[in-house]
């Protein structure tokens, strides 16, 4: 086995659950790991969840600026891995948990994907798609250019949302300050993930992540969403995608007892 890497800012780990099986969560960029409480509640006799922190998210540090962000939380994540274990991740935190089981199967017993933004694979699959997101990312992305990271949240946030979420004048102010805190990452990510940096689409590169993998998404999510997980689906070598009705792209969040309905359908094929 390789060594495990050594973490040049350690981060914040929170813990859920107590359950036997051994799950590694992964969440969303503007987050944080207490993302995880509402499927953790559910499986807490099932599972235990290692829920860490990304840099600039959370109780974990601010990033330092230094490397690639992709690669500098897939190496914080892979050093919660310390032997097969159940991987669930949400939105870019998905993109990771794929990389990492391409990278290092060996860790990974099987794969839940909810909402996975690689957006690659709708750029070969869907173009049309690819082009409205970047429409509907255009007002967050001229706010991020001026420098005013508030304004980018917060369009970031309506972005994701769905009709019926919390209006951002209602949010706790603690909850708009985590998000303003996190926003300047998003577009350091976009070689990883709208230009496939890493080559995880090159020929025989997915068939590595050859564990049972589940692909989840919302049915009121972005378009591009049902690019992504159809595409993903086609690719990996033992996957199946399924639709959670009425649910947006923050359905861990929102429907939480509908995601673990099919989380542990898919543990009990696995």
């Amino acid at each position: 086995m390789k060594d495990l890497p050594r973490l040049a800012q350690p981060v914040h780990v929170r813990k859920l659950g107590e359950g036997p099986r051994r799950v590694l969560a992964l969440h969303c960029t503007i987050a944080h790991s207490g993302a995880w409480k509402g499927l953790a509640g559910l499986l807490g006799q099932e599972a235990t969840f290692t829920a860490p922190d990304m840099l600039s998210h959370g109780r974990s540090p601010d990033w330092d600026r230094q490397g690639e962000f992709y690669d500098r939380i897939t190496e914080t994540a892979l050093a919660q891995l310390t032997g097969p274990m159940d991987l669930i991740g949400h939105s870019f935190g998905a993109a990771v948990a794929l990389r990492l089981a391409v990278e290092r199967p060996e860790l990974v017993r099987s794969v839940v994907l909810i909402e996975p933004v690689f957006f690659a694979v709708a750029v070969q699959d869907a173009p049309e798609l690819i082009a409205r997101h970047g429409q509907d990312a255009q007002p967050y992305m001229e706010a991020l250019s001026a420098g005013d990271e508030a304004l980018a949240a917060r369009l970031f946030n309506r972005m994701w949302s769905t009709e019926g979420s919390p209006r951002w004048p209602d949010l706790p102010e603690s909850t708009r300050a985590a998000m303003i805190r996190g926003i300047h990452v998003v577009p350091t990510v976009d070689q990883a993930l709208f230009a496939d940096r890493v080559g995880l689409l090159q020929p025989g590169v997915l068939d590595r992540a050859s564990m049972p993998i589940l692909l989840l998404r919302g049915s009121l999510t972005h378009p591009v969403m049902a690019a992504i997980n159809e595409g993903l689906a086609r690719r990996l070598p033992d996957a199946a995608s399924a639709v959670v009705e009425g649910a947006g792209h923050m359905l861990p969040i929102s429907h939480p007892g509908e995601a673990v309905a099919q989380i542990r359908a898919f543990w009990a094929g696995g």
